[in-house]
């Protein structure tokens, strides 16, 4: 095991656990594996929402913030003073946005490395032939497929950051149009 391994056991043991008893009630590691992943994606929901909501309320606040940046361009300590102001005014923490996401990245990579190498986070021997079980397409589930879920993963991806691009910026990009819509082509 890795130190990195070792260090997302804190997180992946428990995971584990639950995937290892959702198992044993739903008995088909495929099925399995999209309830264990629903489960984890409902539990991170309102973390999502907060980062979604927060992206939102940057989208309403920016053209002040842009003007407090053109007036006092020169003067960055007096810029500084007012952006805190208008942050306080407003009733705006722009850090309530990055912090859900720090706190969904370790659960989420935690996720990665568990279904990478699932057994050794789960030692009943049971698991040891479940993951090699087949599930629709795929001849077993321990092995990556190829094809059809990475485009479909791209699919979704894209269409999720066009849907998160669209309510976080409203259609009005600024001088960040060309790398939105770059970024909108290159991560799927």
């Amino acid at each position: 095991m890795t130190t990195y391994e070792r260090i997302m056991s804190v997180i992946a043991e428990p995971m584990g656990w639950l995937l290892s008893l959702l198992y044993d009630f739903i008995g088909s590691y495929g099925i399995t594996l999209i309830v264990f992943t629903l489960l984890v994606r409902g539990l991170l929901f309102p973390l999502y929402a907060a980062q979604i909501k927060s992206s939102a309320r940057m989208k309403d606040v920016q053209p002040k913030i842009q003007a407090i940046q053109k007036k006092y361009a020169n003067d960055k300590e007096t810029m500084n003073i007012k952006m805190m102001e208008l942050y306080k005014e407003e009733k705006f923490n722009p850090m309530k946005g990055c912090l859900p996401m720090l706190i969904q990245m370790p659960i989420i990579l935690a996720l990665f490395v568990l279904l990478r190498n699932p057994t050794t986070f789960m030692p009943d021997a049971k698991m040891l032939m479940a993951v090699h079980e087949a599930f629709f397409w795929i001849p077993d589930l321990s092995q990556p497929d190829p094809w059809v879920l990475p485009i479909l993963a791209g699919v979704a991806t894209f269409f999720s950051f066009s849907l998160t691009q669209a309510m976080s910026m409203g259609g009005d990009m600024g001088n960040t149009a060309g790398m939105m819509k770059m970024m909108k082509y290159f991560f799927p």
